[in-house]
């Protein structure tokens, strides 16, 4: 074998498909796309699961059961190798790592990954650090202090809390008598029996 004659591997390389060249291109003069209709325009493409205007499957089908997707928490990932680039001694957090462009998006904390040879002690304040990036961070002579998770905002997440009765007495003051109920005076008589007519 030798450089001339060096050739990629069968079935790795496959010919372009030339489309708009004419019939003897070998996709004919519609070029694959048929005669005519929506999906032989220009620009005319159908999103998926579109289903020509009718109720689409998946509206069809009924949707039960339990999403962890709303309660899914997103880490900003960073690995050992990355943060070479500061200073010997600097104090490395999310706010740090924003600020020089490294992290963005919204997430709800810090991961520190062991990516990498940490070349420098630094310090290191994350919401999660997993154990080989924790043993070569103490082993450079750095230190890492955990945060604790900051519990995103939002009306799913907030419970208020709803007074007591026993409260709600309390700080209505104390409790009024009711007013005793005045005796009627007029006092139901007998009824008379209407004697017989003669």
């Amino acid at each position: 074998m030798r450089l001339h004659n060096l050739k990629p591997r069968p079935g790795s390389k496959h010919r372009v498909k030339r489309l708009g060249i004419g019939e003897s291109s070998g996709h004919g003069k519609t070029s694959g796309k048929g005669h005519k209709g929506q999906k032989a325009r220009s620009g005319g493409s159908i999103r998926l699961g579109f289903e020509g205007g009718q109720m689409p499957l998946i509206r069809r089908l009924p949707k039960r059961g339990f999403n962890n997707a709303a309660f899914h928490k997103n880490y900003a990932i960073i690995n050992l190798d990355d943060l070479n680039s500061f200073d010997a001694g600097t104090a490395i957090n999310e706010e740090m790592l924003r600020e020089s462009k490294r992290i963005r998006g919204n997430v709800v904390g810090l991961k520190v990954l062991g990516g990498g040879e940490l070349k420098h002690a630094l310090q290191i304040e994350a919401h999660k650090v997993s154990a080989s990036a924790r043993q070569k961070i103490e082993a450079a002579g750095g230190s890492v202090t955990l945060r604790e998770v900051k519990r995103p905002d939002g009306p799913r997440f907030t419970t208020p809390s709803k007074p007591t009765a026993k409260a709600s007495k309390s700080e209505a003051g104390p409790a009024k008598k009711p007013a005793a109920k005045k005796a009627s005076a007029k006092k139901a008589g007998a009824k008379k029996k209407s004697s017989p007519k003669s």
